[in-house]
């Protein structure tokens, strides 16, 4: 018995050799002349296919990648070609025999060209005429994993896998040769039905069955498959659903061809014809492709999750054709109460008002993000109160936090000595602050409200006067400051300007030039919060002090497999103690006071909230933007209200919270608070109350 790959490898090379001479005719028409041209084209075609042949085995077929929550289900598909792959057995013998009647008869007998057909082609593009198809199936798996997988993203690249020149015609059905040499007959038909494209982003007839039909490839029945098989052709022209006559007449083509093939009987053709395209409506369905598709307490979420991972390594396109499951640390009850929290205190519909809400898991190993939610959903529609910004996790809030970062001053405060929770502070009604230099016109602050002069850092915490905090910012020194918020936690907060954007050198303007860790470096302002500010890193921030000093990056990834399985490494930085765990503890001590006597204490009240816990509020100075940080338990939070229209105005609180000139502006106690209390209710209803840390004795008084 003959060997049979030394066979297939016989026929290759007569194959070839037939060919070379079929293209000595198509270059000069005669005999002699025929065998040098076909011996010229041989040598150019077989260099050039040895090159494309390595690029055909490193390319990896696009496949979709799936982000789910902790838990496993499924949250975003990501991808740049929609393809769920399918083996030769996961295909339906309907569709099998449809792509052969209408593409390719002789395919089970051909060895991977076709001599008689492209014997036809000659003679007829010798007339002078474009040069004829005849590809084979094998050719066609050739040319399409070029442009669809090689090749996809270099336009140039692709024109030159389409051209009409005998050259790629050549080196099309060389590769076709070897291929047929090294792969089953089975295995070339499914892997042209999984790489060909469907329309639009549909790849893969495992794709294009559920996106027109709703089913699987191997349930295909003769009219589905027979649809999907006439598309291969031209799939903008029989489109069914912007072309649904084209396509029913090609269609209903490829079932004659089935029965001249004698894939069906003849008697099942009438039937098969008469049956409905029977399309999914509004289709093709498919998934968005991208977070936009994300449920509404997800998007965000997954957003950050996506730009975590372009930052650790991995390109966008990576993501969309990898095929990795993405396993997030997104908790969908976490995520499903403080969505439901946020919506309530503010509709989505809400125009011109935005309420964000974080959390972050504390660790000292790691800070895992568990919800990134707000009012607003991830999406286009602007109408509908979506919002394509991660207005999460970017430093979209462009008023600020108000005074919840009067955390950076009194940190700095603590580790340098300057004060301690017992510290009185001076802190009369108003006071003008000196400039940095002698041509500096003095910085006035005024407290809102009256309060006790001096007043100690832990009274203040709780009650938050502008004047005690200023003077002790003035005191420890802006670098001071400016790098305890770095370390705690709003490291890509003061990577942006004063806008929130990535510095512009070119604008001449320090507000914009520069980063706000710079920018500030001479500005008292800043620790009453009214700059750009990340909701998320405020988030960690409160996460960096339950941590006991320790930061770590606000994680949203806890593994990611590639398509086969393997665990595939996220780098990440590293965590870092930043400040030491008693200043940590004293800190937590300090802000304890909010909920039970300080500026939240009236709502946590009127929500029943009697939880050890830490929290400050803030307020920027015309209610644009109002803010509860703080934390309970295992959750650390941040929720902001701020107003995100084209027409930023005073926030008002009522039911619902909105825009207007109220003159007796939202606060961060009435109105940011709230959803903090309703969502850490239910998370903790009937678990038992966690003390917060005692203060560290050697931070109660000022040591310098």
């Amino acid at each position: 018995m003959p060997n049979l790959a030394f066979v297939k490898r016989r026929q290759g090379v007569v194959l070839f050799a037939g060919l070379c001479v079929l293209a000595g005719i198509l270059v000069a028409g005669t005999v002699a002349p025929a065998a040098i041209g076909a011996g010229l084209l041989s040598n150019q075609v077989s260099d050039s296919v040895d090159a494309i042949s390595a690029r055909l085995a490193a390319a990896d077929l696009p496949l979709t990648t799936t982000v789910t929550d902790r838990d496993g289900t499924p949250i975003a598909t990501l991808y740049a070609q929609y393809r769920l792959p399918v083996t030769a057995a996961g295909i339906a013998t309907t569709m099998k025999a449809a792509i052969i009647a209408i593409e390719d008869r002789r395919f089970y007998t051909e060895g991977g060209v076709d001599l008689q057909g492209m014997l036809r082609a000659a003679v007829n593009d010798s007339a002078g005429g474009a040069l004829q198809g005849a590809s084979t199936i094998t050719q066609q798996d050739v040319k399409n994993y070029l442009i669809n997988v090689v090749d996809r993203t270099d336009p140039a690249a692709q024109q030159a896998d389409r051209e009409d020149s005998l050259a790629r015609k050549l080196r099309e059905a060389k590769m076709a040769v070897e291929l047929n040499n090294t792969m089953s007959k089975d295995d070339i038909l499914a892997n042209y039905l999984n790489v060909v494209e469907f329309s639009g982003t549909v790849y893969g007839v495992g794709a294009a069955a559920k996106a027109y039909f709703g089913t699987t490839a191997d349930k295909l029945t003769v009219p589905q498959a027979a649809l999907l098989a006439g598309m291969v052709n031209n799939p903008t022209v029989y489109n069914p659903y912007t072309h649904p006559g084209k396509a029913l007449q090609r269609r209903n083509l490829v079932i004659d061809d089935l029965v001249t093939n004698g894939s069906i009987p003849a008697s099942y053709a009438a039937t098969a014809k008469a049956a409905p395209l029977g399309l999914l409506p509004d289709g093709p369905v498919t998934p968005s492709g991208s977070c936009l598709g994300a449920a509404p307490d997800a998007g965000f979420f997954c957003a950050y999750a996506e730009s975590y991972l372009v930052h650790a390594g991995f390109t966008a396109d990576r993501l969309a054709t990898g095929g990795y499951t993405v396993k997030t640390t997104l908790d969908p009850r976490v995520s499903q109460v403080t969505k439901d929290a946020v919506d309530t205190n503010v509709p989505t519909t809400q125009d011109g008002v935005a309420n964000t809400f974080a959390v972050v898991q504390p660790g000292q190993d790691g800070h895992q993000v568990l919800a990134m939610v707000a009012n607003r959903d991830y999406g286009t529609d602007p109408d509908r109160g979506e919002t394509s910004t991660d207005i999460v996790a970017d430093t979209s809030n462009e008023f600020g936090a108000g005074s919840s970062f009067k955390i950076f001053t009194s940190a700095a405060a603590l580790v340098s000595g300057k004060a301690g929770l017992d510290t009185p502070l001076p802190n009369p009604d108003s006071q003008c602050f000196p400039g940095p230099d002698a041509h500096s016109s003095c910085y006035t602050v005024h407290n809102d409200g009256h309060y006790a002069d001096p007043i100690t850092l832990a009274d203040g915490l709780a009650t938050s006067p502008n004047v005690a905090f200023v003077g002790l910012e003035s005191q420890v020194g802006m670098p001071a400051v400016l790098d305890m918020a770095d370390k705690l936690g709003l490291r890509n907060t003061l990577a942006t300007n004063d806008a929130g954007r990535t510095p512009d050198p070119e604008s001449g303007n320090p507000q914009y030039s520069e980063p706000q860790s710079q920018y500030f470096r001479n500005l008292l302002s800043f620790t009453l919060g009214n700059s750009p500010v990340s909701p998320l890193e405020m988030a960690n921030v409160s996460a960096t002090l339950m941590s006991g000093g320790v930061w770590c990056p606000p994680n949203p990834i806890l593994s990611v497999t590639d398509r086969n399985g393997n665990a595939v490494p996220v780098r990440q930085q590293a965590c870092e103690r930043v400040i030491p765990a008693g200043v940590a503890d004293t800190l937590e001590a300090g802000l304890s006071k909010d909920t039970t006597s300080g500026t939240s204490a009236q709502a946590a009240h009127a929500a029943g909230w009697t939880r050890p816990d830490i929290g400050k509020t803030g307020t920027t100075q015309l209610s644009e933007s109002v803010a509860f940080v703080g934390g309970v338990d295992d959750y650390a939070v941040s929720s902001m209200v701020f107003a995100d229209g084209p027409h930023p105005r005073e926030i008002c609180p009522g039911t619902p919270v909105h825009l207007g000139s109220c003159g007796h502006g939202a606060f961060g106690g009435t109105v940011a608070a709230p959803p903090y209390f309703h969502a850490m209710s239910q998370l903790l209803a009937g678990v038992p109350d966690r003390p917060i840390p005692a203060p560290d004795p050697a931070y109660l008084a000022a040591r310098s």
